[in-house]
């Protein structure tokens, strides 16, 4: 089947033993005979026409031996087609193609009668054979095993064909002829001489002896010459005694004596059998043969019931076809002209070439009515009679419509061949000659109306059905053709090959294919996988040949007719090479030819080229380039080409692997006498690589090298010609299969040794799909989206912020005991060695950046790791790899920044609070002496005193220790003081003007709502700003985004009950000026940023304040007063206090740190739980929600939040999503009681260790289990130094006691636990959920320069959104009419429309070009025309409601998008963000 003209050679049986036994051997004649009949009629008719291209005979008759009958094998020689040129056409230069069972040809028959010592076959042979090109076209008893004994071939009937090719020196016989070899003895095989004496012109008689009575010979009806020929050992009275019973003369007669050669005796053959031809006017095509055949008993292969009902129905086809231009129009009227204006529609909905001035929107909209209106006036044709019996036919079961196609294909083949081959020979001679585009234009219209094949027919299938989608679902005729994909999809797992692109049209039927592919997904089992391999080149350079040959593929390839557009097989991999290759079928494309320079003149031919090259490259696993050396004009067009595609491949991630294929190079030394062309063409490479790159802005590839994986040395591969000599008469050569064959095994090679992953069948479906789509716009990587890649992309992003969200948790773990290790140093539950706050602070700080250090090589280890990974098409992301391994690294640095501070500020605070834990401790233990003194005091007066005289006497006492004591209150100025001193360093920069401004007093600042005015602004500002009013409401949105951030920052400091640090006022200040760094396109001026800094400063000052009060000496001391009081008076009364004090320690210490312990790491539980929520796992994810949730609740109002107070808007959803989650789920309280029993466990420890240390006193005791608990929980000193006042207990009772009430604590809790509302809980976090999911989910917060939309990418460096929306949702209005605009800025950006804002100084600017303003931004036009249905649906639905909101006139709606339904935005919407 790979047509190798060595197949017939040294075949032998499997034999063990090493014998070589003649009888071991089989004959070649027995292997060919034993093929055709364990084969079906599809495979003879392939293996008759390969044996025919090699020029090895052919099975004309073939014997049965176990029915000896014998079969006309017509069927099986229909399919070959044979091209020659008699010397009658020699000086025209024209040629005659004709199938060669319809050739009427005479037919010279060679016979054996009894023994012959010559051999007929040999003879034959150099009787065919030219004397510079001897072929064994029949096999004889001298080839290799050709003297093997015939097993089951005698009977064998074989036909070859000499065919002139125009050339008086070379050619044989100047007329065509066809030459059939009876294998065997006539006597033995009577039938098989019978039909040959009555087909045949002459029958030539070869034997050794002569029967003087031979009747076989002398009773023979026949209409042939009989010419014997003898080898002069037959008597010649016998010779002469039949040649006159028979009435041959001489002339009839030829002996080959031995003292006469070989060359002279073929000579003489050679002579007569050219007089026959020349002479004879017995021509008989092979079809006709079948009435001698059915006379003579003899079977026909077409006699099959399927083969005949095929054959009636094909010609029921095609019988009526007399003018192909007038049929196509006819009875195939949906393709043609109403089907390039689709196209033409198509594409310019994409380009907006003829946009003109006109609003996009608006001239979209009529561009779909006028699509509309084209798919209504084909649905207005009834399905022709052809298209119905087309239909019918294909959809009978069984080989009868593989028969049927084949019919087709051939009928169609014969009717349009000649009047091609016509044109074509004129298109080329005008190509050459004529400089008129229009006369060459014409030439290629005709072609394409001339042109008619089952394509036409099932492109018509494929539009009816296209067509019929337009239709009501219900509609009777749309269900009526629901069947139709599949139909094509069973044929195409069969082998026939799917037209991918439409050659005339130039387009992919989209939905057509899509459809069919979704049904061949449905038809073989789940999640096979495929890969591609495609072939690109010039015109008539055989690569449809090269395929056939190398994968056993059809497509067609007779030169009447080349490939237009793209054509797809599906090829079924054996089991043992699936595991090899890791997939279940090949997909081979086969493609049209790129046009060479000289054709180029067409209109389009280039965008053509391109087009057809990018979308077969990107569907490719493997692409073979086919060029020509010797024709470097030719070779830098394709070059160009094809270097393209390879580019915008490389840009969208896809990297196929390529293969030079340098065709017609024979010579064994062309490797190396081709390393100078290599090196030229890599130079070729390298040029055309920089100047695609150039157009389509991707400067940074400078060789094609840097675009794929390319070696000189192994990237080339040498191809010689097909043909070995002169065709017609030229076999295959065997260096051309032999070369294919190599080329094959490293094709496979290259497919084993991917790193990219096969594609599933859907998969490829939407690859397709995307490739096509960003075809139609004019720049192809701007404007590729594909639902792989965005798959790929997210499960990277999802697996990186599982990555990500560890690394935080654990850091949060780690800071939350490093902070209970600060806050309990210099106390007895602390653990360091070091007494030296510093020193622990640095041993904490080296602590953190091992820690650290370690996180980010494990990240970047789990990236190196996800990207070997070859499966999930992980090599389509690879080039966001450096992307993400920065983002790894600047978390590291963010998180470093953000624990060093939260160290800092918690030694800050904790030294602040050793002295005034030193200031409580001394005024604890003085009025606790003051009270034993006054116990004692009562106690000698030994009378029994009231409780309200025991309380007089605490007031009275307590009244003057205060005046003894320091208490007043510690003057919070300083923190007022420090603020200042921080934000005045901070505004050194901005020189003098800060100076003037910072004269305000902060304690005046931030006690209202910061206001930006017209009044505010400076003078400069309003000078390059176009627009006040847009610009103060930008600039009071910056302000409002910056002050919630800080505001939120404050908050939690505040709620945690944090001391002020210095280090949270550098923070506030970072955070201020992060923000205004990342908006510098909202321009501002000092006094903005003093102001704003000032309001925020002075708002957090107070804040801080409150706190610092909170925690002053005196007022700690007035809140335990009472409680004083209340020990006082046990005390007097010599009540037992270790109940009471095991309890208060229980309430008081222990309760608050454990309630704090479990608020610490309670809220990574709930962002943990949120996080395997489908609509929290990505951003991507998040906004798709987000979006679905307001369509599904359709208010106008949500709508205006949404987009007026996006922030807001979300940050409200997620807290909103939170407490619904966990109001349904009991998950918060068992990770409240986890943690709870954690603390238990561990305070149970305590006390148990404790009780066993040899303590003498309840204090020691109590300082015991601190220790142990020191790493986990935090006891409050105040509340420490409130339980130890005239605490006198039992050690001993109250370790009883505490147990008991620790278990009490326990059930107390869980109680807590279970009734305390969830909102609740959520208040008293340390970390809060909410904002964690926001920050991680919104993203960096940069909106669309247009229309407003926020940037929802993930780890980036170029911000983008998923969906833009109208203009008009983000306040755009026309300037005249002062309408909402309707543009959407994914469609602006490939218009020639302008621009101006206050970023262009107010200059019109082309949105073409936006990236010159905005280069952070990077703004695609929609995957689809349907992507931005969504807003255009909202818009539509609310237009009214946002123009009063924005104090504008209602947006003119284009017309189209008053018929978009909610299903489809929603449809949309998962589109837009790939949600399957």
């Amino acid at each position: 089947m790979m047509v190798n003209v060595t197949a017939r050679n040294g075949i032998h049986t499997d034999d063990q033993s090493g014998s070589t036994d003649i009888d071991d051997l089989l004959n070649p004649l027995d292997i060919i005979t034993a093929l055709f009949l364990c084969s079906d009629g599809f495979l003879q008719q392939e293996m008759a026409l390969k044996m025919s291209m090699c020029q090895f005979s052919v099975p004309l008759l073939l014997p049965n031996c176990d029915t000896k009958q014998c079969t006309l094998m017509l069927w099986a020689m229909r399919d070959i087609v044979k091209k020659y040129r008699p010397h009658s056409l020699s000086e025209s230069k024209g040629f005659i193609e004709d199938r060669i069972v319809l050739s009427e040809l005479p037919m010279i028959s060679f016979v054996r009668l009894g023994e012959c010592s010559l051999s007929k076959s040999e003879i034959l042979n150099k009787l065919l054979s030219n004397s510079q090109q001897y072929h064994d076209t029949f096999v004889h008893r001298n080839m290799e095993c050709g003297d093997s004994p015939r097993r089951i071939s005698s009977g064998l009937t074989e036909i070859s064909w000499y065919l002139p090719g125009g050339n008086t020196n070379i050619d044989v016989f100047s007329q065509p002829v066809a030459v059939a070899n009876l294998r065997g003895d006539i006597a033995l095989f009577k039938t098989q001489y019978s039909f040959l004496c009555q087909t045949s012109a002459a029958v030539f008689v070869f034997f050794d002896h002569l029967d003087s009575d031979c009747s076989l010979l002398i009773n023979q009806h026949h209409k042939a010459q009989i010419f014997l020929v003898g080898n002069g050992e037959s008597s010649n009275e016998d010779l002469r005694s039949v040649a006159n019973k028979m009435g041959l003369s001489n002339s009839n007669i030829i002996t080959k004596t031995k003292q006469r050669n070989d060359a002279d005796f073929v000579q003489t053959l050679r002579k007569t059998v050219r007089d026959v031809v020349e002479n004879s006017k017995m021509k008989m095509k092979i079809e006709q043969m079948v009435d001698i055949a059915h006379e003579l008993g003899i079977l026909v292969d077409e006699d099959s019931p399927e083969c005949q009902t095929a054959k009636k129905n094909a010609e029921a086809i095609t019988a009526e076809i007399q003018d192909i231009l007038k049929y196509k129009e006819d009875q195939l009227p949906r393709q043609g002209e109403i089907w390039k204006e689709l196209t033409c529609l198509e594409k310019e909905e994409f380009r907006l070439r003829n946009l003109g001035s006109e609003n996009i929107e608006d001239y979209r909209s009529e561009l779909q009515i006028q699509k509309k209106e084209l798919r209504i006036k084909q649905n207005s044709y009834d399905t022709s009679t052809a298209m119905t019996c087309f239909i019918n036919a294909i959809s009978n079961p069984g080989t009868e419509r593989f028969y049927f196609l084949k019919w087709m294909q051939m009928n169609l083949d014969n009717l349009s061949c000649i009047k091609l081959s016509k044109l074509r020979e004129k298109y080329k001679e005008k190509c050459k000659y004529s400089e008129n585009k229009e006369e060459i234009k014409e030439i290629d219209k005709q072609i394409s109306n001339s042109s008619l094949g089952t394509e036409h027919f099932f492109r018509e299938m494929g539009q009816i059905y296209e067509a019929s989608l337009s239709l009501p679902q219900t509609d009777p005729s749309r269900q009526q053709l629901q069947h139709l994909p599949k139909l094509c999809a069973e044929l195409l797992l069969d082998g026939f090959p799917l037209e991918l692109v439409d050659g005339d049209a130039s387009n992919i039927p989209l939905r057509w294919v899509s459809d069919v592919l979704s049904e061949l997904s449905d038809l073989v089992s789940p999640n096979r996988k495929i890969l591609v391999v495609t072939v690109l080149g010039v015109q008539n350079t055989g690569k449809s040949t090269l395929l056939n040959t190398m994968f056993g593929v059809q497509f067609a390839v007779s030169s009447g007719r080349c490939t237009r557009g793209a054509f797809m097989s599906f090829i079924k991999i054996n089991e043992d090479f699936k595991k090899v290759l890791d997939c279940d079928f090949m997909v081979i494309i086969d493609t049209e030819g790129l046009k060479s320079p000289e054709l180029a003149q067409l209109d389009n031919s280039h965008e053509h080229d391109n087009e057809l090259a990018t979308l077969v490259v990107g569907l490719s696993d493997v692409t073979i380039v086919n060029i020509a050396m010797e024709n470097s004009a030719e070779m830098k067009d394709i070059l160009q080409t094809v270097v393209h595609a390879f580019l915008r491949m490389k840009e969208v991630g896809k990297k196929p692997k390529c293969l030079f294929v340098h065709r017609n190079v024979s010579d064994v030394s062309a490797h190396e006498k081709n390393s100078r062309d290599r090196k030229l063409l890599l130079e070729q490479l390298n040029e055309m690589t920089q100047a695609a790159a150039k157009m389509e802005k991707k400067e940074e590839n400078k060789s094609f090298t840097d675009v794929m994986e390319y070696s000189p040395d192994t990237g080339n591969w040498y191809i010689p010609g097909l043909w070995n000599g002169n065709p017609p008469m030229a076999p295959v050569s065997a260096g051309y299969s032999e070369a294919v064959y190599e080329l094959k095994k490293n094709i496979i090679q290259l497919l084993r040794n991917c790193e990219s992953s096969a594609n599933e069948i859907l998969e490829f479906k939407e690859w397709m799909t995307s490739l096509w789509n960003a075809v139609k716009h004019e720049n192809f990587i701007f404007s590729f989206r594909n639902s792989l890649v965005a798959d790929a992309y997210m499960r990277l992003c999802t697996e990186f912020n599982k990555w990500e969200w560890e690394f935080k948790k654990e850091m949060h773990t780690w800071v939350t005991n490093a902070e209970t290790r600060i806050s309990n140093f210099g106390t007895v539950a602390a653990k360091s060695e070091s007494s030296d706050m510093r020193e622990f602070l640095t041993c904490l700080k080296s602590e953190a950046s091992i820690k650290l250090s370690t996180w980010e090589t494990k990240l970047l280890e789990n990236l190196t790791q996800y990207f070997r990974q070859t499966g999930r098409h992980v090599y389509l992301v690879e080039g966001y790899k450096k992307e993400f391994s920065n983002s790894a690294k600047s978390l590291q640095k963010e998180m470093e920044r953000s624990v060093i501070n939260q160290l800092t500020a918690a030694a800050e605070i904790a030294q602040e609070m050793t002295e005034t834990d030193k200031i409580k401790e001394n005024h604890i233990k003085e009025i606790e002496n003051a009270v034993w003194g006054l116990i004692n005091d009562c106690w000698k007066k030994d009378v029994q005193m009231e409780e309200t005289e025991l309380e007089n006497e605490f007031h009275k006492m307590w009244s003057e220790m205060l005046k003894k004591l320091s208490c007043s209150e510690e003057q919070a100025i300083q923190i007022f003081t420090s603020i200042s001193s921080y934000l005045r360093e901070n505004l050194k920069h901005t020189g003098d003007v800060s100076d003037e401004l910072l004269e305000k007093e902060l304690g005046d600042c931030g006690s209202v709502p910061f206001r930006y005015t017209a009044e505010t602004q400076s003078r400069k500002v309003r000078h390059e700003v176009s627009n006040i009013q847009d610009y103060i409401v930008a600039v009071q949105k910056l302000a409002d985004s910056i002050i919630d951030v800080c505001t939120q920052f404050v908050s939690e400091k505040v709620k945690r009950k944090k001391n002020y640090s210095d280090i949270y006022i550098q923070e506030i200040l970072h955070i201020t000026d992060e923000n205004l760094q990342n908006n510098r396109d909202v321009q501002t001026d000092t006094e903005f940023e003093v102001s704003l800094k000032q309001h925020i400063c002075g708002f957090a000052a107070r804040e801080f304040k409150k706190v610092h009060e909170e925690k002053d000496p005196y007022t700690c001391l007035m809140k335990n007063k009472e409680k004083f009081c209340d020990d006082f008076k046990t005390v007097f009364n010599k009540e037992d206090l270790c109940q009471k004090k095991a309890e208060e320690f229980t309430n008081q210490c222990l309760k608050p740190a454990v309630e704090d312990f479990v608020s610490h790491s309670l809220g990574t539980n709930i962002i943990d739980e949120m996080r395997t929520c489908e609509q929290f796992s990505t951003r991507n994810s998040f906004q798709y929600s987000v979006l679905l949730d307001l369509l599904s609740k359709d208010e106008p109002e949500n709508y205006l939040s949404y987009i007026c107070s996006y922030k807001d808007y979300v940050k409200t959803w997620i807290l909103n999503k939170i407490l619904e989650h966990f109001s349904t789920v009991s998950t918060v309280f068992k990770f409240e009681d986890q943690h709870l029993q954690s603390c238990i466990r561990s305070i149970n420890d305590a006390i148990n260790k404790a009780k066993t240390e040899k303590s003498d006193d309840l204090k020691t005791f109590v300082e015991d289990i601190q220790k142990e608990l020191g790493d986990k929980l935090v006891i409050s000193r105040d509340a420490l130094g409130a339980f130890m006042f005239l605490n006198n207990a039992d050690k001993q009772q109250f370790a009883d006691w505490l147990t008991v009430s620790v278990n009490d604590l326990e059930e107390d809790l869980r109680k807590e636990f279970k009734t305390l509302n969830f909102e609740m809980k959520l208040q008293r976090l340390h970390v809060q959920p909410q904002n964690e999911l926001f920050n991680k989910l919104i993203g960096c917060g940069k909106q669309c320069p247009f229309c407003k939309a926020s940037c929802d990418a993930e780890v980036h460096t170029e911000h983008s959104v998923s969906l833009h929306r109208p203009q008009g949702l983000g306040r755009y209005t026309w300037n005249v009419t002062n309408k909402l605009v309707t543009d959407i800025c994914s469609s602006s950006v490939i218009s020639d429309h302008c621009f101006r804002c206050s970023a262009t100084n107010g200059q019109w600017h082309s949105y073409k070009d936006y990236k010159e303003i905005y280069p952070d931004w990077k703004i695609p036009p929609d995957g689809s025309l349907e992507a931005s249905d969504y807003w255009k649906y909202v818009m539509a639905k609310y237009n009214k409601d946002f123009a009063r909101e924005y104090k504008a006139k209602p947006a003119d709606i284009p017309e189209t998008w008053n018929y978009i339904t909610k299903e489809q935005a929603e449809k949309s919407l998962k589109e837009s963000f790939n949600i399957k």
